[in-house]
């Protein structure tokens, strides 16, 4: 397996001199298994642009365009990219959209073909040349052919989102992004008026019960993709509840799962190439917590496993 970052920011793409560095497009992921020459593409955030280009470029030369894409969640920043990406434009192309849906009525074809309308954009969805099919994704194993296995696991964000597990050949790929640690909702203070102790033994017990089943799900990967927008201060300070996790979290859970190689992404857009540098020297240091390899994705990055 081929890993390629071509979006790494969360929220809103934020090109400029503060960072070139890092990269200032959103989620956009390229996973490429070339002794079987599948392609698989991890989120449509404004990174694809670039990606489409390159396949344009690289890909059609040798034949038909052929993609499965999965998209974690339908937020804007991980589709917004969608109407830009050139292949879909090729009667040519075959593209697989994956994904969940929230709401049973609205479907995954309507929540991103729906920002093609005259209102936002000049083409409409239903003029886009490429043979596009769409499929509901919920938690589960999947066979994809060709030897790849997928694992699908929900994730602890405002709407209903998606991890991914990609198996093949005894190598092991996983995302986990936009999510954040479950806590208890119920309150834990027994001098508080609205204590329940009843309750609050029961949200102590599902809290652990699901962050055990998250770290099940990225135990042993080859290499890690997982959320990180906010630093411990920040996240407490005013986060809890957007669905993002501070980097102590997410480099905890890597130590414990035995995770061997993991990125930092979804980089808070506010964050510039200089604090990232800064962050990356406490954070990613050598032996610095357990023997995970730690560091923070860039636009262009690629991991090969």
């Amino acid at each position: 397996m081929r890993v390629k970052f071509w979006g790494v920011r969360g929220s809103i793409p934020c090109p400029g001199p503060q960072t070139t560095e890092y990269g200032g497009n959103t989620a956009c992921i390229e996973l490429r298994f070339d002794e079987i020459d599948r392609l698989i593409i991890i989120d449509a955030g404004s990174g694809i642009r670039e990606l489409g280009n390159f396949i344009m470029a690289n890909d059609l030369p040798k034949g038909p365009i052929d993609i499965d894409l999965f998209l974690s969640h339908t937020h804007w920043d991980h589709i917004m990219g969608f109407p830009f990406f050139v292949p879909l434009y090729l009667p040519t192309t075959t593209v697989r959209v994956h994904g969940p849906v929230t709401h049973e009525a609205d479907t995954l074809e309507k929540i991103v073909g729906g920002q093609m309308t005259y209102r936002y954009f000049p083409v409409r969805d239903a003029e886009l040349a490429a043979n596009l099919q769409y499929f509901h994704l919920k938690e589960g194993e999947f066979d994809l052919g060709d030897g790849i296995k997928l694992t699908t696991k929900y994730l602890n964000h405002p709407i209903l989102c998606l991890g991914y597990r990609f198996e093949y050949k005894g190598k092991s790929f996983c995302t986990a992004y936009d999510t954040e640690p479950y806590t208890n909702i119920f309150c834990s203070d027994p001098e508080d008026p609205s204590y329940d102790e009843a309750m609050a033994v029961e949200g102590e017990l599902v809290v652990a019960e699901q962050n055990k089943v998250l770290q099940d799900f990225v135990t042993g990967a080859d290499f890690l993709i997982f959320d990180t927008q906010y630093t411990q201060e920040e996240y407490e300070g005013s986060k809890v509840g957007w669905g993002h996790s501070p980097m102590e979290f997410a480099v905890q859970l890597a130590a414990r799962s035995q995770v061997k190689k993991m990125a930092l992404f979804h980089h808070e857009p506010m964050r510039t190439d200089k604090q990232l540098d800064a962050l990356t020297a406490k954070h990613c240091s050598p032996g610095n917590d357990g023997g995970t390899e730690i560091f923070f994705a860039k636009e262009g990055m690629e991991i090969i496993l």
